[in-house]
């Protein structure tokens, strides 16, 4: 009981931190405030700190008896699977934003739980700036957001779960919804990094001291006319891959997932 708590608290913490990162420029309320070299020296500290939670959650997931060696093994590969698809799909042209690093991500998520997940999603983004030389103030916010994706996926095996739907075509409708909009989500969060700091139309650019309902239509407008048809490329390839490659990758995780966890069973009296 106490290592779910701990474990939920670690959880809560980055998350918490993340979504504070992120809203936390448009709450400004001075009209320079935001552009001060002050207030640009706190975001690379506060990018710091998700880095450092992101390195907790990693290190103690991997210490707990949940993941024996062989899953950590299993989890080594398929990062490096992800990260080697996210080096080609950097180095080769493709359409607009659409990667094929999410796929995989999701599906361990759904197959493994959300732990598994984030630390899919997070260390496939860390590994693989490494390898492509993408390290950069964007890393962190990349990490917990493709953190979240897998994260996320444990909300759908859950859900088909509770209807009793497993193997059935609701879950692959559930699998297909959640890789689309994730599509969408991705961009949308990572966006906001680097908008507030942005200069524009002034329908689209962050106004410091507008209040949150007026910072939120303008990145809405923003959103629209700049990434929108990137974003949907990515949310059409989530799809595509969750369609045609689902099915047979979750059959061959599951079997892993069936030989590698154990039950830790109470001593009788």
């Amino acid at each position: 009981m106490r290592e779910k708590l701990l474990t939920g608290l670690i959880y809560f913490l980055t998350t918490g931190l993340g979504i504070f990162a992120y809203i936390y420029p448009l709450l400004e309320t001075s009209n320079q405030g935001i552009l001060s070299s002050n207030r640009q020296n706190e975001l690379p500290i506060m990018m710091a700190m998700i880095l450092a939670l992101c390195s907790i959650v990693l290190i103690y997931e991997i210490q707990q008896y949940r993941l024996n060696t062989k899953l950590i093994a299993l989890l080594g590969i398929l990062i490096a699977i992800n990260s080697t698809l996210r080096f080609i799909d950097l180095t080769l042209p493709v359409l607009g934003g659409f990667s094929p690093v999410f796929f995989l991500i999701l599906i361990t998520g759904y197959v493994f739980g959300g732990r598994m997940g984030f630390l899919m999603g997070s260390l496939t983004m860390l590994v693989s700036a490494l390898i492509t030389g993408g390290v950069g103030p964007w890393l962190p916010n990349q990490m917990l957001t493709a953190g979240w994706v897998g994260l996320s996926a444990a909300l759908a095996r859950r859900l088909v779960l509770l209807t009793h739907q497993e193997n059935k075509p609701f879950e692959w409708i559930i699998l297909l919804i959640f890789g689309f909009v994730w599509g969408y989500l991705y961009g949308a969060i990572t966006n906001l990094w680097f908008w507030p700091f942005l200069s524009g139309p002034s329908n689209q650019q962050f106004a410091p001291g507008s209040g949150i309902l007026l910072a939120m239509r303008n990145y809405g407008v923003f959103y629209l006319a700049t990434s929108l048809i990137w974003d949907t490329t990515r949310a059409i390839g989530n799809l595509l891959l969750i369609l045609f490659f689902g099915k047979a990758t979750i059959k061959v995780l599951r079997r892993f997932q069936k030989r590698f966890y154990f039950v830790q069973l109470g001593e009788e009296n």
